[in-house]
């Protein structure tokens, strides 16, 4: 899951692309009532519930694969946090028929790139290799995916690199700040804990959960397969059927996650550490990815904070103030409702005087419309950097899988325009006032106690409540 990423790409270029890509879509019949509408790929299905896609691109010799899983980390199971990404992550320490060293070696002979990985919505397989070695390389792929070993070494060896991770995590204070902000705002919900899992977490997992947890969850009902590059359709499924073709589907058991506990007030904890610039967090619940007001809400991010040096956060906060080299606001929407955040670095002296500004901006946006310059410029950004989703073998693969399980159409790309293009800007003050609550919110400092303002007193709206937490975190 991106955490708190911030756009920093000038607005210019994006406005000289948003023109080509506009010009693209007119020219390529979008929208046109007489021509077929344009798509991703196409989509196929195997008697065993696999659901695949394909996109045919002959411009390089390659064919990039994605298998995404629907086994991120809201199926990790309570008290054993963690067991989703370690279980992606132990994919390519060994098969039943294959050591580590021999698929780095097969790999290596093949020139091709292998991974996998776990994230909080679904887990990801990726296979970029030269179309005549595809046999091959799906062979590898179908291994590592359908028959991994788990030895007993490998699981405890991969447990104790991720908890040996945590304690390097301590002197990071953005990750500090990130986990505390995460275990506060969602609590028991899977999305309270990063993807790797938690300490105690990794702990409590041995090689039987890792063995039950692909037994339920990698089955090809519960699968989507990406395939994009230099063959054709008939080739592409044929590959399909041979190789994923025998693979046994189960039922999958009903996702059922806790409720994130309630925010109904501000909250402060403070972490205190030895450190000349506090690392802060703001925020709230946001919203899922299938929430009608996305595109709404993409937008008034963007010109909150989400747009980098364009946006008002940036202008209040490091342009006019000199409170903080970089300020930005993000959200996540994933199957859930993940949050909506403003993360900044200041002087610790500084925090409660940057805060006082973040706190306006929000209330500014819900409360005045943005204006038409503002919308124009977000809107040029986010339609004219769409393309770059799909620049490459690879990123068409994961649009492919990421509309899929989304539910968005093969055909999103040459939607996206329409779904941003009409917003108004009554439209983002609605979402702004429907979605943002500068009553109600938590906010993380990780900074030296002792230099930090009494931040209730530089905020009134924070005298409702303040937590101190001095524990490491």
């Amino acid at each position: 899951m991106r955490r708190f990423s911030v756009l920093r790409f000038r607005l210019t270029f994006c406005r000289f692309l948003t023109g080509i890509v506009l010009a693209a879509f007119m020219a390529g019949g979008f929208a046109s009532a007489t021509g077929p509408p344009q798509v991703l790929g196409e989509k196929g299905h195997l008697p065993n519930g696999l659901v695949w896609l394909f996109s045919e691109q002959r411009s390089l010799p390659l064919v990039a694969l994605q298998v995404m899983i629907k086994a991120g980390a809201l199926r990790d199971l309570k008290g054993k946090e963690g067991l989703a990404n370690l279980t992606a992550a132990l994919l390519l320490q060994g098969t039943k028929k294959r050591s580590a060293t021999q698929i780095a070696a097969e790999l290596d002979f093949l020139g091709a790139r292998l991974s996998a990985s776990g994230s909080e919505d679904f887990a990801l397989v990726s296979l970029m290799v030269l179309k005549k070695d595809l046999a091959a390389g799906l062979d590898l792929l179908q291994d590592v995916l359908c028959n991994p070993a788990f030895a007993p070494k490998e699981v405890q060896q991969k447990i104790s690199e991720l908890l040996a991770s945590f304690q390097s995590d301590e002197d990071e204070p953005e990750i500090v700040a990130s986990r505390a902000f995460y275990r506060r705002l969602f609590g028991p919900h899977p999305y309270g804990h990063p993807p790797k899992g938690t300490p105690a977490g990794l702990k409590a997992i041995h090689r039987e959960d890792v063995l039950n947890f692909h037994r339920t969850y990698y089955r090809p009902n519960n699968a989507i397969l990406s395939i994009v590059g230099d063959l054709t359709k008939d080739e592409a499924e044929a590959m399909v059927t041979k190789f994923f073709g025998p693979w046994e589907p189960a039922p999958i058991p009903p996702l059922e996650v806790p409720p994130p506990p309630d925010l109904n007030k501000p909250e402060v904890v403070i972490i205190n550490k030895d450190i000349t610039q506090a690392n802060i967090i703001w925020g709230h619940g946001g919203i899922a990815r299938n929430n009608p007001d996305f595109y709404a809400f993409q937008v008034m991010n963007y010109i909150l904070g989400g747009g980098g040096f364009a946006s008002r956060l940036m202008e209040a906060v490091r342009e006019k103030h000199g409170l903080a080299y970089s300020v930005g606001s993000s959200f996540d929407a994933g199957l859930e409702a993940g949050p909506f955040v403003v993360t900044l670095e200041t002087k610790n002296a500084s925090a409660g005087e940057a805060l006082a500004q973040v706190i306006r901006e929000v209330e500014r946006i819900r409360t005045q419309p943005v204006s038409e310059k503002e919308l124009q410029d977000a809107k040029s950004y986010l339609i004219g950097s769409f393309p770059r989703k799909m620049d490459s073998l690879g990123k068409r693969a994961s649009l492919l899988g990421y509309v899929e399980f989304y539910r968005l159409g093969l055909d999103y790309p040459w939607r996206y325009p329409e779904l941003v293009a009409p917003l108004t800007p009554a439209d983002i003050q609605k979402v702004a006032e429907k979605y943002l609550h500068p009553d109600k919110f938590l906010l993380v400092v990780v900074g030296d106690r002792g230099k930090l303002p009494p931040l209730a007193q530089l905020m009134p709206v924070l005298a409702e409540k303040e937590k101190d937490d001095v524990q490491k975190q």
